[in-house]
């Protein structure tokens, strides 16, 4: 990896012979825009720039494509041990809640995390993080999730923070109630999350939201409650795992309280979907998940017909979606669940960034940061239509360099 300043050092740059940029809403051919600072300052064709900008040290893509930087709003980055043969039993046929009941799954990362170092626990977030931006995402989100304890969870919030510090990717954090921890008595966990865990991850700074999966197996419906008051208590903006394994009422009740997102929802009906829309909580569906666990999500269609606003996501995860990058969601977004290219750039830019409450990200537009993509092509689409090689030659974050494909 690199890092450099693309233009003069901590100065504004013109960004000159870009064959078409997407904004992502918007496509611009023969593009160009301004950079100063960490920020754009101005976007638009390269034939009417204007004049107090014409005179700028210059940035020359040779016809090159423009993409806002890949958001991904949905990761569980930090975790240790491995889910090798779940993934073999699961295509010999047995079920995740076979394989959950049996002691693995999410119980077998929990024990492989909570034994170890936060140290270790960087190293290997780092790792997985630069998987990414190799894939184009400029910010990523990281849960906790795997500690079950406070300790375990602030534990696994430090590494995120860390990681974010390094200054590679912009990191957001959140803290997950994954599922209640066995060994201690259910009604007595929740109380504990939402009266200890929560208020010390909110008051430490280590956590930017909260996050709770409500699902047979995790949290029930009137917990999730009880944890998602706690966290709005707490200032913490809040979202939620709903209507993945069953159809529980999540997604209705993170309307009700205004959430970020709710996410998943290969269970959520359409009237699910327009209640999220009415609420402005963005609708994050996971592919990766929604394939590996055959599990389907509602149509294309009926997303579009709600008007909920769509992000796409990763969900990086040991188990259920293990993808070290962001661009296979999108082509199984479109290839298998039938969203258009353009609706999975708009969801794995801006509406994604909007899911995690930044809507100064995910977007090549003036005011915005300065996180952009240079494609290795003219054709500014080719990342989402090619599988395999992500065709970047360049990643920008706030106006520098912090990825370039070695020639």
């Amino acid at each position: 990896m690199v890092c450099r300043q693309v233009g003069s050092s901590g100065g504004a740059y013109l960004v000159r012979g870009v064959s078409e940029l997407y904004t992502p809403f918007e496509r611009i051919r023969g593009a160009a825009f301004v950079v100063d600072g960490d920020r754009f300052a101005w976007v638009g064709r390269e034939d009417d720039v204007p004049p107090e900008y014409a005179d700028l040290p210059p940035v020359q893509l040779g016809g090159r494509g423009v993409l806002p930087g890949l958001v991904d709003c949905h990761t569980h980055l930090v975790w240790d041990g491995s889910r090798v043969d779940e993934y073999v039993a699961r295509s010999r046929g047995a079920d995740y809640e076979e394989v959950l009941a049996a002691g693995g799954g999410i119980h077998a990362t929990v024990a492989a995390t909570r034994q170890a170092s936060e140290e270790r626990l960087l190293h290997q977030a780092r790792s997985r993080a630069r998987s990414f931006v190799r894939g184009g995402v400029t910010t990523l989100e990281v849960k906790s999730g795997y500690g079950l304890t406070t300790e375990d969870e602030l534990k696994q919030l430090k590494v995120a923070r860390r990681l974010g510090e390094e200054g590679f990717q912009r990191i957001t954090t959140t803290l997950l109630a994954h599922v209640p921890d066995p060994r201690v008595d259910r009604s007595a966990y929740v109380e504990r999350f939402a009266s200890e865990t929560i208020p010390e991850a909110a008051a430490s700074g280590l956590a930017d939201a909260f996050d709770v999966f409500v699902d047979r197996g995790a949290f029930e419906l009137d917990e999730a409650r009880r944890l998602l008051e706690a966290a709005a208590a707490a200032s913490l903006p809040v979202k939620g795992h709903v209507e993945q394994l069953t159809r529980t009422g999540g997604a209705r009740l993170l309307a009700e309280l205004g959430a970020l997102s709710a996410d998943h929802l290969e269970r959520a009906t359409e009237s699910d979907l327009v209640a999220l829309a009415e609420a402005g909580v963005v609708a994050t569906v996971l592919p990766g998940a929604a394939a590996l666990l055959g599990a389907g999500l509602p149509s294309a269609r009926t997303f579009r017909t709600s008007g909920v606003k769509l992000a796409v996501a990763s969900d990086h995860n040991p188990g259920s979606s293990p993808l070290y990058s962001l661009l296979p969601a999108l082509h199984l977004a479109t290839a298998v669940y039938g969203f258009t290219v353009e609706e999975t750039l708009v969801g794995a830019t801006a509406h994604a960034a909007d899911a995690l409450g930044r809507p100064d990200l995910g977007r090549v537009t003036a005011g915005a940061k300065a996180d952009y993509l240079v494609v290795s092509g003219s054709e500014a689409l080719l990342p989402l239509y090619a599988w395999g090689d992500p065709h970047l030659s360049e990643a920008v974050l706030g106006g520098t360099t912090v990825w370039r494909r070695e020639a």
